[in-house]
Order: C-alpha cells, then sequence, then structure tokens
C-alpha cells in the first residue's frame, strides 16, 4: 500500500516540478514585519518600544548590573579593580555580620508594619464597606465618596499630623501638643513600629472600601434568602456563602496593601527615623544617602522582586475573581438591610472613622501653622506668620512660607516637571495604545503592553534607584543628568506609563478603523489622521492619561527624594527638607498645599472624566 500523499509525488515527478513546502515560522515572521513596515504604525511602534527598553529595561538592567560589580570607591574594601565581577556587596547584605542591619531587621519591620496596617484596614473597612453597600445607613452616599479621600491625600500628610500631636523630646525641637499640655507620650506612641501602622492602615483602608464593597454590590441577595429558606442561620450564610464569593477581592486588597506598603518611604522616614525604626524603603534611602551604590542596588533589588512576586500574585486572584462574574447581573438582587435602631451608630462608626483619618489630621495641621507656641490654645497664641510673617525669628526661613522665595521654587518645579512629564505620559500612553491596536505584527503589540505595565511591578524608591544608577554617570552619548530636572521628567514619565499605556489601549480598542480610514482614502497621512481624527476623538482618553500622572506626580515623594536636589526641589521634597531642619509649622502648611492640590486635582479628574472613585459602593 503506498502513502496518502505518493500520488502528490508521482505527478509532480511527472511534470517536473516540486511541490512547494510549508513555510518556517521564521519565514513567516519575515514575511509579517515585511507586510507592517509598508504602514508607519509598525515603525512608530519600533521606536517607541526602542525608548521604552531605555526609559524601563534598561535603567533596571543597569541598577542589577551594580549589584555584582565593583563600585568606585569600594575598590580597597572589596579587594578589587573597579567594575570587575564581585559577590559582596550579595554576601554584604544577606550573610554579612551587617545584614541585619541592612536587610534583615527592615524585612522583618516592613513584613510586621504591612501585616499590622492589612490587619486594622480590614478591621475599620470591612463593616464600612457592608455599611456603604449593603444597608440604609444614614448619609450613605456622602461617606461612599468621604471615606475614600484619605487614599487622594498624600501619605506623610497623616504622619506629619500625628508627629505634631505625640511628638516628644526624643529628637528635640519644638514639643508636640501632647507633651505641651503636660503629658509625655511614650516612644511606642510617638515612633516607631505603633503609629507608622496605624497611619498606613487609615491610609490604605479605602483599598477595603473601594474593592471589597465593590464585590459586595454585585453579590445577589437571594443567595442568602435561599441559604435562610433551608434553615442556615446568619453566621453560617456569612461564613459559608458571602465569605468564600467575597474571598478574592479581599485578598487581592491585602496583596495590594502589602505591595504599597512595601515602597512607601515618607511615613516610615518621619515617624521611624527618630527611634531608628528601619523598614526596606528607608535602608535603601540611608544607603543611596551614605553613597553605599552598590548595597543599594542590592537592596533595591529585593524591593523589587518582593513588589513582583506580590503583584503577580494579585494578577493571579483577579483572573480567580473572574469565576464569580455571574453572581451579579441585570437580575440581580441588592435588598438593602435594614439598620433600624442600629443606623445612628452605623453612622457614628463611620464618621468617626472620618474624622480621624481626614477631618482630625487636616485640622491638626492647620492649627498648627497659626499656632506660635504648639499646643497652646489662647488667642493670643495664634499667628499668620508661618503663613505671610516677615524676619522671622529662625536660622534658615526668615519669612512665611506663602512669601519665601524657595516655596514658590519648589512649587514652580513641580508644575513644569510634573505638568511636562504628565503630558508626555499622556501622549505617548496614547500612541503605545495606537501601536497595541492597529499594528499587525503582534510581537511588537505585546512588547509594548508589558513593558509600559514594568515600572507598576516596581516600588517607586527601587524604580529612583535604577534610574540614580544609569544617569548618575555618562554613559555614551548621554551626560550625567543626576541633579537636573531631565531626570526627574524622564522618572515620572516612565514610572507613570502604565496609568498612561492602560487608558490609551482602552481608549484604541473603543475606536473602529472607519474614520481613520476616510481620511486616508480623502489623502490625509499618518501624522494628520493622528491630529485630525484619531487625538480629537479620544481627546477624554487623553485627559485621563495626562491627569492620572499629573495626581499622582504631584503628591509623589519616593521617586523624588532619591533623585531630587536643592536645585530641583518640587513641594514633597521641600516639606521632607523642612521636617529635616525641624520647621514644623512651615513643613505642615507645604503639605496642605500639595493635599489641597492633590485633592483638588482628583475631583477635577472626576469631573472631566465623567467617573467616580466611589463607584461601585452604592454612592
Amino acid at each position: 500500500m503506498r502513502p496518502l500523499n505518493s500520488t502528490a509525488r508521482d505527478a509532480s515527478f511527472v511534470s517536473g516540478r516540486k511541490t512547494p513546502s510549508q513555510p518556517t515560522a521564521y519565514q513567516r515572521l519575515r514575511y509579517r514585519l515585511k507586510i507592517s513596515l509598508r504602514e508607519p504604525t509598525t515603525v512608530i511602534g519600533i521606536l517607541t518600544a526602542l525608548l521604552f527598553a531605555y526609559l524601563v529595561v534598561v535603567p533596571i538592567g543597569s541598577m542589577l548590573t551594580d549589584a555584582v560589580h565593583v563600585q568606585f570607591g569600594d575598590e580597597r574594601r572589596v579587594g578589587r579593580h573597579f567594575g570587575e565581577l564581585t559577590l559582596y556587596y550579595l554576601n554584604r547584605v544577606f550573610l554579612a555580620p551587617i545584614s541585619p542591619t541592612l536587610f534583615w531587621t527592615p524585612l522583618l519591620n516592613t513584613l510586621s508594619v504591612s501585616l499590622g496596617a492589612i490587619v486594622l484596614s480590614f478591621l475599620v473597612g470591612t463593616p464600612l464597606a457592608w455599611l456603604i453597600s449593603r444597608t440604609d445607613m444614614l448619609g450613605r452616599k456622602w461617606f461612599a465618596t468621604a471615606l475614600i479621600v484619605p487614599y487622594m491625600l498624600p501619605a506623610w500628610t497623616f504622619a506629619l499630623a500625628w508627629t505634631t500631636l505625640f511628638k516628644n523630646r526624643t529628637v528635640g525641637g519644638q514639643p508636640g501638643w501632647i507633651e505641651a499640655l503636660g503629658f509625655a507620650p511614650p516612644n511606642w506612641l510617638a515612633y516607631g513600629q505603633f503609629p507608622i501602622t496605624v497611619v498606613l492602615a487609615l491610609h490604605y483602608t479605602p483599598f477595603i472600601i473601594l474593592l471589597f464593597g465593590s464585590a459586595l454590590r454585585r453579590f445577589d441577595s437571594q443567595l442568602e434568602d435561599s441559604a435562610r429558606i433551608l434553615g442556615a442561620r446568619q453566621y453560617q450564610v456569612a461564613w459559608r456563602i458571602i465569605l468564600p464569593l467575597m474571598r478574592p477581592a479581599l485578598l487581592s486588597a491585602m496583596v495590594l496593601i502589602f505591595a504599597k506598603c512595601l515602597g512607601e518611604f515618607g511615613v516610615p522616614y518621619v515617624l521611624g527615623l527618630p527611634v531608628k525604626f528601619e523598614v526596606l524603603s528607608t535602608s535603601l534611602f540611608r544607603s543611596i544617602s551614605s553613597r553605599q551604590s552598590g548595597v543599594a542596588a542590592v537592596l533595591a533589588g529585593a524591593i523589587m522582586l518582593i513588589g513582583i512576586i506580590t503583584l503577580l500574585i494579585d494578577a493571579k486572584l483577579v483572573k480567580e475573581a473572574r469565576r464569580f462574574v455571574t453572581v451579579g447581573s441585570k437580575g440581580t438582587m441588592n435588598r438593602l438591610t435594614h439598620l433600624g435602631r442600629l443606623r445612628v451608630v452605623a453612622t457614628l462608626f463611620a464618621a468617626t472613622v472620618f474624622i480621624l483619618s481626614v477631618g482630625l489630621p487636616l485640622l491638626t495641621l492647620f492649627l498648627s501653622t497659626i499656632m506660635e507656641v504648639p499646643g497652646r490654645f489662647a488667642f493670643d497664641n495664634f499667628t499668620l506668620d508661618y503663613w505671610i510673617g516677615r524676619d522671622l525669628d529662625s536660622v534658615a526661613l526668615r519669612t512665611g512660607i506663602l512669601l519665601s522665595s524657595d516655596l514658590w521654587r519648589a512649587a514652580w518645579n513641580t508644575l513644569w516637571i510634573v505638568g511636562l512629564a504628565s503630558i508626555a505620559s499622556g501622549l505617548l500612553g496614547l500612541l503605545v495604545g495606537y501601536v497595541t491596536v492597529r499594528t499587525s505584527f503582534r510581537p511588537l503589540a505585546t512588547f509594548l503592553r508589558q513593558v509600559t505595565f514594568l515600572p507598576y511591578l516596581v516600588p517607586g524608591i527601587a524604580f529612583a534607584t535604577a534610574y540614580l544608577s544609569l544617569f548618575a554617570v555618562q554613559r555614551g552619548p548621554i551626560p550625567a543628568l543626576y541633579g537636573t530636572s531631565a531626570i526627574l521628567m524622564l522618572a515620572l514619565m516612565a514610572d507613570q506609563m502604565p496609568y498612561a499605556s492602560r487608558a490609551g489601549v482602552s481608549a484604541m480598542m473603543q475606536l473602529g478603523r472607519d474614520p481613520e480610514e476616510a481620511a486616508q482614502v480623502a489623502g490625509a497621512g499618518w501624522f494628520r489622521r493622528m491630529l485630525t481624527v484619531v487625538i480629537p476623538i479620544q481627546k477624554g482618553s487623553l485627559v485621563t492619561g495626562i491627569l492620572l500622572p499629573f495626581i499622582s506626580g504631584i503628591k509623589g515623594l519616593s521617586l523624588f527624594v532619591v533623585l531630587a536636589v536643592p536645585s530641583t526641589d518640587v513641594l514633597t521634597t521641600f516639606s521632607m527638607r523642612l521636617v529635616d531642619y525641624h520647621y514644623t509649622q512651615a513643613a505642615n502648611a507645604v503639605v496642605l498645599i500639595v493635599a489641597g492640590i492633590a485633592y483638588t486635582g482628583t475631583l477635577a479628574a472626576q469631573k472631566l472624566t465623567r467617573t467616580n472613585l466611589a463607584e461601585g459602593l452604592g454612592g
């Protein structure tokens, strides 16, 4: 018996022609690339990919390389020449006698603070999410937005409010309010693990309210009714039905809070360093400040690895959560629970949380800026000197903060550095979205999606260390950028690309090809089509891609604290320098300005984009 394809072989033999063979994978890829290069979209995509490879991948690679090469100034200590391979820094961070101080103790402190913040935020946020989403609590709609305000404000706003209240004589300077009233707060209350945990818990409780509340809103009340009809008690319904279905949302919130705590710098810096309570971020900053670049590279790499693992776990939990999408649908019953006499108690609980997390910190900061002597509530003690006064009795700050040229220089730096970086992020994000959706060369689209998302996996202070590693010295035609505004703009632009690129991809997936094809038929080139068709249609998404990085950059600290110098101070780093100089009133005033800009910007973004952060909470 002959094989099935023998007839074809015989025919080709008789005709003298060979049957064409199937193209290889390489040939198919080459053909698709050749077809793709006929359209400028792919060429522009390749250039964009090269840009982000340099702005994202190369700095991280440079930082990791520093961890295994002898750094300048360490030759005698390491016993090798500059640039040679070495395991010295890895051994120093993980195995040497000093490793507990550099890594292991800060790691344990980071884990303990993060775990405590997660537990406290769950204890506070879970009942609040339920009250807002599933009950008839008084003021439910108002609390749906008011209780997420803490996340709109910089985290170290609450840290400065805490130290204003509970500061003791451990670090000298002006006393805190409690001490001014005659009580000396112990160190554990004024500084260290306890206040850091409480402040981070209050700041990240909105995560629980947003994620858990959204899941509760999609939960079908008929499932509870069916269980009760079958004889289940209230605790059985909660334990066996509600909790398993809510588990993905709760675990996702837990993982995100841990990831945020991992990269948080401002709160541990303000409340931890006075008693030498260090976490990974402050240990990394100390290594950078003492010019231990090899050790800093190892620490940053460890923080980055933990962050990547954490957020990959979150991505898996999000996929798991999709299994429950049928719980809520058009036929879903989301019946509100009537609290009866407990309505007032529930409202008082929500109001207390709002006062502690928003009202009291902001009021404390404001009152501290108009008090000459902290904690003395007498009429003659109130003054506006720290805002608009002249010839103040201080060494470096001789005028009120609003009359200080340093403030306006920092404000101008903030607006133009963050503004230009945000505009560039928004435009590049839309371009990434356009290339990702339009190009026929799918490997390019996949690379762009992944490389622009990579900064989201790296905590800000580790990403700043990567930029310091790459741009601290001249490399080829690129000059040393440390100490310039350029490094701040490049770092911020790359750091915010996950938000801008996702906004661009989402927008372009909703835009069909018809408007562009009509313009192309009319003779419009690619650049003209972008200016007259794509950008005008997608202006809302472009605004989102600009505003989100701008708001994040305004209140950001971890990225700037490593890369900024006094001449390139932004408002956040300027405030931290005032904290270091113990100019409490001035520092608090700057923080209030930053908080006001961040909050106003968030509301403006919601107004312009017609979105609501409290969406899904029943508000």
